[in-house]
């Protein structure tokens, strides 16, 4: 019964109760997840590592605030378990669809301005080979009317 699909998505996505207040786009999950879900994809959720630098009661940051070697440092951190896992999928015949990152933020942004976590992300994937596939989330995505929309676009870039 298994698709032997998997995604890795930034950790808002599926928890918006670890974004800064001021920039939440949803109550919980955002409301594509649920066709992601349906699709028969697995999410791997990782880890925000702003929420572990700052905590929950953070004020919005620049990627410049946040590029310290302490920070990177943590993101290699919480990214290396996630990788280990990652390469048991593939080592067994899973599929790695991609990486659904948040366009423009700090640590998860993954075209253009990178972000810290995703420029370690994409850096350790490299470093054993892996060039994938990513989707970001747009910034002025609305929960409540685009996402059906996005998902179909995600389905189509990630082969999902």
């Amino acid at each position: 019964m298994r698709s032997k699909k998997i995604i890795l998505t930034s950790h808002c996505i599926l928890n918006q109760n670890s974004v800064v207040e001021s920039l939440a786009r949803a109550k919980g999950a955002f409301s594509f997840v649920k066709d992601l879900v349906e699709s028969g994809v697995g999410i791997i959720q990782l880890p925000c590592p702003e929420f572990r630098f700052l905590g929950i009661t953070r004020k919005p940051m620049e990627k410049a605030d946040y590029d310290s070697s302490e920070y990177r440092e943590l993101c290699q951190k919480l990214f290396l378990p996630i990788l280990d896992d990652l390469l048991i999928y593939i080592e067994n015949g899973y599929e790695f669809c991609g990486v659904i990152g948040i366009n423009q933020s700090p640590t998860c942004s993954i075209s253009g301005n990178r972000g810290i976590f995703m420029e370690e992300i994409f850096k350790l994937l490299s470093s054993k080979g892996i060039d994938p596939k990513y989707f970001e989330v747009p910034e002025d995505y609305n929960d409540e009317t685009d996402g059906d929309e996005l998902f179909s676009k995600i389905k189509n870039t990630l082969n999902i």
